[in-house]
């Protein structure tokens, strides 16, 4: 009896198919068969297949009837595909699914994928650290019929003042006000939500406030697919200061490049200015 082949976990992106890694689509063009999520993943990411693959959706499958299916062709084929949306290791059931692969000795890898927040990010341009407002990005979602574990939520997470991407929660805003507001965040402080992030003709972007995003959100009609972005960075574009790098400063010794000018005297803390 031949060897299993292996088990490809791979991220497929945002949405965009050409935002899947190189490696991602090079596992695609010499799969034998391909199981991928088509609830969230666009099946344009499949159309790298080799005639004959064979191509499954498994949105209407269990957890057990998906490893059923990839030990299945696992003993067919050498590759073997479960493409994810976004990145595998985010909000994806990897391990759910590699524990009954391991059980039945079929090899497993992971291919990493573009993560649906940083997708969001790039569509309106915004970044998630800035010099002196903050250095720190928090992965979360708030309580569905998922619970959250102890000092997880988001009031407790909020509190910290980062940049916070929210997944899954698009139709719990309500609840994502009531955390960032128990959190000290102030009505007026900048949301952003961006549905279906690099999806070709279908993303759309909403700002608004802490205030009244869900409202906005409501008038899009948007209800599924959607990143959640709270944070001190956003609308940092606009700002008539900003606090630069010291990286790329003109003062600073790194082991590329001697400062080419004293350094400046120290200054307060920055405090962004909007306009």
């Amino acid at each position: 009896m031949r060897a299993p082949g292996t088990v490809w976990f791979v991220g497929a992106g945002p949405g965009d198919p050409e935002l899947i890694t190189v490696k991602g689509r090079a596992l695609i063009e010499r799969a034998g068969a391909i199981l991928f999520a088509g609830s969230l993943v666009n099946e344009a990411a499949t159309r790298w297949a080799p005639p004959g693959c064979t191509i499954a959706d498994s949105k209407d499958m269990t957890l057990e009837q998906m490893a059923a299916w990839l030990i299945l062709h696992a003993q067919k084929h050498e590759t073997v595909i479960r493409l994810q949306t976004g990145d595998p290791a985010l909000y994806g059931a990897l391990i759910e699914v590699v524990q009954p692969l391991d059980a039945a000795g079929v090899p497993v890898r992971v291919v990493p994928g573009v993560s649906s927040a940083m997708a969001s990010a790039a569509a309106a341009v915004e970044s998630f650290t800035l010099p002196e407002v903050t250095q720190s990005v928090i992965f979360t979602r708030v309580e569905g019929r998922t619970p959250m574990p102890p000092g997880e939520s988001l009031a407790e997470l909020g509190r910290h003042h980062c940049t916070l991407c929210i997944f899954l929660s698009i139709t719990l805003l309500h609840k994502v006000q009531a955390g960032l507001r128990e959190a000290g965040w102030a009505d007026d402080a900048p949301m952003l939500v961006v549905h279906k992030a690099s999806w070709p003709g279908e993303e759309v972007i909403v700002r608004g406030t802490l205030a009244d995003i869900r409202e906005r959100c409501r008038a899009a009609g948007i209800v599924s697919q959607a990143m959640v972005i709270a944070s001190p960075t956003l609308g940092s574009r606009q700002w008539q200061e900003l606090a630069k790098s010291k990286l790329y400063d003109a003062s600073f010794t790194h082991r590329f490049r001697r400062a080419s000018q004293p350094a400046a005297a120290p200054q307060e803390p920055h405090e962004p200015t909007a306009p």
